[in-house]
């Protein structure tokens, strides 16, 4: 919750910025209407985020702010120096509420009650000169404590005021921002809990009020339940009671009268001294405003927009910045000057704490695309006459702005499927034994150096005989061919495919999941299907970080460089070349254990120049080990990752290329491509034999 608050804060923030400046464009033209809409615009947005986030004052404060340039706005009212003098006031007390949202600061208090104060008499037409200056600590501590009268109401509304509209906890706020208050429940009326109807009022209160008011500005809060209620408003005293010792013993005190209660006040402001009080009243302002000029010197921006494309310009530098300080790594090792490699350090050591910087800047929160996601669930369940639920888990977790911005598509045709074919309907679900309610749940959470997305429904499953048959009948494969699970699910990413029995507006088409498939390749990511008849499907999508500069370990195949991710390397070892050649099972054994191999140099045609003895690096994914055979491994390497063309789109094992620092291109390999097509031409060895 702390994070959507300080999210709440800036965009605050923000909307008093624009506030600002577009009264002062009011300012030089009172006439414009667009300008009198923005105002009003910012206002309302304002009041309802405060709402949103429990943050009553600001709302409330703003309510009043709302209502006049609603006026404005309609014509009843037009902008003069009276208006923009108590806008620029409010502009500057909004800030203040920033700071200070539950009003600790006493000053900001009496602020706050005077703006509200000469608000409403701006809307009742009156001049607030007086406010406007009391807001500048104009007036005395004298008449803050002293020239405050106190007010004792009774409420009484009708049994079933609710059943009007009426909402009798807002008239009991919006009491509250006339002056300090304090309320007395009286439950005289409650009945028998058998007896009890939710929709009647049984409760009726005593509210006492101090502050700059007059009974008319009390009674217009009631202004539209008058009627509906028994309403009696007395002047108990000349100044504020609710200060006084033992008040509250006597308020509470139901048993007396209000006339009892009266003659009890009035010995308490006569044995109470209001020199001392002043004093203390003095020595609290004067110690706040100590404090709010501290605050304000604090109360630097925390953050800032930024375009999105100054962000990726700044990505590109850092990334030109890593491959330049690579190849200054190079002159400096074939130099040999101690000083010159000292200062290669330093900027090693800054480049990457840049880069990794950089990096937090473009890293976004997957919550940013929830709103979205909600909105479709809420709308598909209702055109299809579902009752879906939709929850997210771990959506803190971040991924490269670039990345988010891609997935936006492939995740709405996911949860479009999901509704369509995997949720059932109500009466189905319940023949099952499920809850009529269908859930969908978006998971997300960080695996090494990826970041896994899990899009996991509670509706039918899928069947893969089912899939398997349909493939067979478009002729996507044979009858004779042996698929396991995973290739046979893998099979609905294919064009054209889908099992749906009938095309609607939602799905069906056979376009879709091979558009997701695309383009989470694009972006470097992979993604498979998990699926239980009658329990439901998941989606998972493994993705990368980030796509512009990656850790990796540089190897050497002969002449040609390859970057290995270092995030699925695990360990390294040597081998001798006799022990990966002849090999009928792949197998080579590492460490006392088994392990399947890859020898690069026939994947990629590289005959020349074989070494006796062979680099080997061991990759994994999940829990699957592969090792790779290279002729020589150089260190780890920032790579700064480049697109390799059109030319290269379908050679899966390399990912992209990057450039040394003496200008030569290396292939970045793509070690979960190795091993998905090593375990694929197992399962196809297999079946052949």
């Amino acid at each position: 919750m702390d994070r959507f608050k300080a999210v709440f804060f800036e965009e605050a923030t923000t909307l008093i910025n624009d506030l600002e400046r577009v009264s002062l464009l009011l300012h030089n033209n009172p006439s414009d209407s667009s300008i009198i809409e923005q105002i009003f615009r910012i206002m309302h947005t304002l009041k309802g985020n405060s709402t949103m986030f429990g943050f009553y004052r600001i709302g409330d404060f703003t309510h009043h702010f709302e209502t006049l340039y609603d006026y404005i706005r309609e014509g009843k009212m037009s902008v003069t120096d009276n208006v923009l003098n108590i806008t620029f006031a409010s502009v500057d007390h909004l800030r203040v509420l920033l700071a200070d949202v539950e009003l600790e600061n006493p000053v900001h208090k009496i602020n706050h009650e005077n703006l509200i104060h000469g608000l409403i008499e701006v809307l009742n037409g009156a001049s607030v000169e007086g406010s406007i200056k009391s807001h500048s600590s104009d007036h005395t501590i004298e008449d803050k404590v002293s020239d405050t009268p106190t007010y004792w109401l009774k409420f009484v509304p009708e049994k079933g005021l609710v059943r009007k509209g009426a909402n009798v906890l807002f008239l009991l706020d919006d009491l509250s921002q006339l002056g300090a208050t304090y309320t007395v429940s009286n439950i005289e009326r409650l009945p028998d809990f058998k007896k009890l109807d939710p929709a009647d009022i049984y409760i009726h209160w005593e509210i006492y009020v101090s502050g700059n008011i007059t009974e008319n500005s009390i009674r217009d809060v009631f202004m539209f339940v008058e009627e509906d209620c028994e309403l009696e408003i007395r002047k108990i005293s000349e100044t504020n009671l609710l200060d006084q010792d033992s008040f509250t013993a006597i308020a509470r005190d139901i048993s007396l009268s209000i006339d009892e209660k009266i003659s009890k006040f009035s010995g308490l402001v006569n044995n109470s001294s209001s020199k001392n009080r002043m004093e203390e009243v003095r020595s609290k302002i004067e110690k706040a405003n100590e404090k709010s000029i501290v605050t304000s010197k604090d109360n630097s921006i925390s953050s800032i927009r930024v375009a999105s494309e100054k962000l990726d310009e700044l990505m590109s530098l850092v990334s030109e910045l890593v491959t330049t300080q690579a190849r200054l790594n190079l002159v400096s090792d074939q130099i040999a000057s101690s000083e010159l490699i000292s200062i290669s350090e330093n900027i090693e050591k800054i480049t990457r704490q840049l880069r990794d910087n950089t990096f937090s800047i473009c890293l976004i929160p997957i919550e940013n695309l929830l709103v979205r996601f909600q909105r479709l669930v809420r709308d598909l369940s209702t055109q299809l006459n579902k009752d879906v639920v939709f929850v997210s888990e771990g959506t803190d977790t971040e991924l490269d702005k670039n990345i988010i911005e891609n997935l936006a598509d492939p995740l709405m045709h996911i949860f479009r499927n999901s509704l369509d074919h995997g949720i059932e309907s109500g009466e189905e679900r319940v023949k099952k034994g499920k809850p009529a309610q269908g859930k969908i749940l978006l998971k997300a959470f960080y695996s090494g150096n990826s970041v896994i997305i899990q899009i996991r429904d509670d509706g039918k499953g899928i069947d893969p005989e089912v899939i398997r048959q349909k493939a067979i009948s478009k002729g996507l494969i044979t009858a004779d061919q042996n698929l396991d699970r995973r290739q046979i699910f893998d099979l609905i990413f294919l064009p054209g495919f889908s099992t749906a029995e009938k095309v609607t507006e939602v799905s069906g088409r056979g376009v879709g999941m091979d558009v997701v498939k695309r383009q989470i390749t694009e972006i470097r990511g992979e993604v498979e299907v998990e699926s239980v008849i009658n329990e439901g499907t998941t989606i998972n999508i493994k993705l990368p970080l980030t796509l512009s500069i990656i850790d990796g370990m540089l190897v050497k195949i002969n002449a040609t460089h390859f970057v290995i991710p270092l995030g699925n390397v695990d360990k390294c070892f040597e081998a001798k070349h006799e022990e990966f050649v002849n090999k009928i099972n792949d197998l080579i054994i590492l460490d006392g254990e088994q392990v399947p191999f890859i020898y690069l140099r026939d994947e990629f045609d590289i005959k020349e120049n074989c070494p006796q003895l062979h680099q080997v690096v061991v990759v994994k994914q999940d829990d699957r080990r592969v090792a790779l055979s290279v002729d020589t491994i150089i260190g780890e390497y920032q790579a700064v990752l480049k697109p390799l063309g059109r030319l290269y789109k379908n050679v899966d094992v390399i990912s992209g290329a990057t450039i040394l620092g003496n200008g030569e291109v290396a292939l970045v390999v793509d070690p979960n491509r190795i091993i998905k097509e090593y375990i694929f031409n197992q399962i196809n060895n297999e079946v052949l034999q």
